[in-house]
């Protein structure tokens, strides 16, 4: 062998030894600040408690329908499928980048009749020249000695694409969970409205019945009979508003669930309350919630996969060097193939380097340096969003908690004011305006009760959401 290509065939493999070496810097570690690791803010309230937040959160309404509802939803919703597809994709793309640490191999075989122009090759008396088959195979090997670390970086940043992509699967997974509980909720919340509705018109027809027979008896008034039937077609036109968006969250769950309007469950059309829970919300802390929630994990993943490709970029200014090498045969003949007269072979390495011409490399070094900036930036945000989305979801459910109390309260003092008031007039002692005055107040402090009980649920199923509840972290064995 020659020594000049000897001596460089020795410094390729030493240099292949040591190319883990050269890969350049790790991603940039992500902090998380100190003061949102330990109790949550909100986690004073008596409705929450600081045991560890569960996945399976759904469970603790102890409703069956909602178990299989959000089941259904988890295997058979559109974007979770999606989601599931992008990461089988992104894994092919790592398995393609892991290709590069082994040689790449194309074998070949070629026939070929020709013959040449008697006007290029002269010939005695203008005779043609015979025509000539040629065969030929071969097989042709190339290596690249990762000196600089592009393929090792390579390989790096497509491990953090799939990191990311799963992370993003689970972001949709908690998603599916809590927007399927809050379409079922949004449902039997409507239908609890609409049942309140109709009490209020069943109490208010008869108000108008009884009004329409004094003035028949000619114990009554025209305006008395006017200002109960106003009062009854006010409660009335309540009712369309609350049948459709009952119809919007049925409708709308049938889309979770991978199902068509036509098709939408029956046991939630039926259902006539919202869940409720017997228990605290366990929520945990804020270091178990960032360990949780898929989002912060997709932005760290991200970093990662930025920072790789940094390291990609800075390969670039060095020489790429490829180990090549391709052996064959070369015949006029078919069974002349295997005569070691007609065989060929090469080998040698390959350099490549775009010095001095540098520039076009150094711009996309910075290029990769300002989206790792922004990737850690992003990372940074997405700790502060999840940290501020529990605390404000764990407020408005427990001020919406106080609200429910107070108006339940109400509620009852409204009911006994109408009872009284409807006896008062029954003795002669109040006027039927009285009467009118403690109804609508009742048929108002139904209505804000039954609201109520639907947004403790929403807010119930928001700070599910916040929590990352929905999904079973497992580790991924391709990345």
């Amino acid at each position: 062998m020659n020594g000049k290509l000897r001596t460089l065939l020795t410094a390729a493999g030493s240099a292949a030894l040591v190319a883990a070496c050269a890969m350049g810097p790790k991603a940039p570690l992500p902090t998380i600040p100190a003061e949102g690791q330990g109790a949550f803010i909100g986690s004073q309230s008596a409705s929450v408690s600081t045991e560890a937040a569960r996945d399976d959160w759904w469970r603790l309404y102890q409703d069956p329908t909602l178990d299989g509802l959000i089941q259904q939803a988890l295997t058979e919703n559109n974007e979770l499928e999606a989601a599931a597809a992008n990461l089988r994709a992104v894994r092919a793309s790592l398995s393609e980048a892991r290709s590069g640490r082994f040689p790449t191999t194309t074998t070949s075989a070629a026939y070929n009749r020709s013959r040449a122009s008697t006007d290029t090759v002269p010939t005695a008396n203008g005779a043609k020249l015979p025509e000539v088959d040629t065969y030929d195979v071969g097989l042709d090997v190339a290596y690249e000695v990762d000196l600089f670390g592009r393929v090792e970086s390579s390989i790096r940043a497509a491990r953090g694409d799939v990191a990311a992509a799963a992370a993003a699967l689970e972001v949709v997974r908690v998603t599916v969970a809590a927007e399927t509980a809050r379409a079922y909720a949004d449902t039997c919340s409507a239908n609890a409205q609409i049942a309140v509705a109709e009490r209020t018109i069943d109490l208010q027809t008869q108000t108008v019945d009884l009004t329409q027979r004094l003035l028949d008896g000619g114990a009554g008034n025209g305006l008395d009979v006017a200002r109960a039937r106003a009062a009854l077609e006010q409660t009335r036109a309540s009712l369309p508003p609350l049948r459709a968006a009952r119809d919007g969250a049925l409708f709308r769950l049938a889309t979770l669930t991978g199902r068509t309007p036509a098709e939408a469950s029956e046991a939630a059309r039926a259902c006539q309350s919202p869940p409720q829970l017997s228990q605290p919300i366990p929520v945990g802390d804020g270091a178990a919630l960032l360990a949780r929630r898929p989002d912060v994990r997709q932005a760290e993943a991200r970093l990662s996969a930025a920072a790789a490709r940094v390291n990609v970029a800075t390969a670039g200014l060095y020489p790429s060097i490829r180990l090549g090498g391709s052996i064959g045969a070369t015949a006029l003949d078919a069974s002349d193939l295997g005569e070691s007269a007609n065989m060929r072979f090469s080998f040698g390495p390959l350099i490549s380097w775009s010095f001095p011409n540098v520039w076009a490399a150094r711009a996309r070094i910075k290029q990769a340096g300002a989206q790792s900036d922004a990737a850690l930036a992003t990372f940074d945000q997405t700790v502060l969003t999840a940290l501020q989305e529990t605390e404000t979801a764990l407020s408005a459910y427990a001020n919406e908690l106080d609200r429910r109390t107070a108006l339940r309260t109400a509620r009852d003092q409204a009911a006994t004011a109408a009872r009284l008031s409807r006896l008062r007039f029954d003795a002669g002692a109040d006027s039927f305006l009285t009467v009118l005055d403690a109804e609508r107040t009742l048929a108002g402090a139904d209505a804000a009760l039954a609201a109520s009980e639907a947004q403790v649920t929403t807010y119930q199923i928001g700070l599910f959401k916040a929590l990352a509840g929905g999904w079973e972290q497992a580790p991924d064995p391709e990345a």
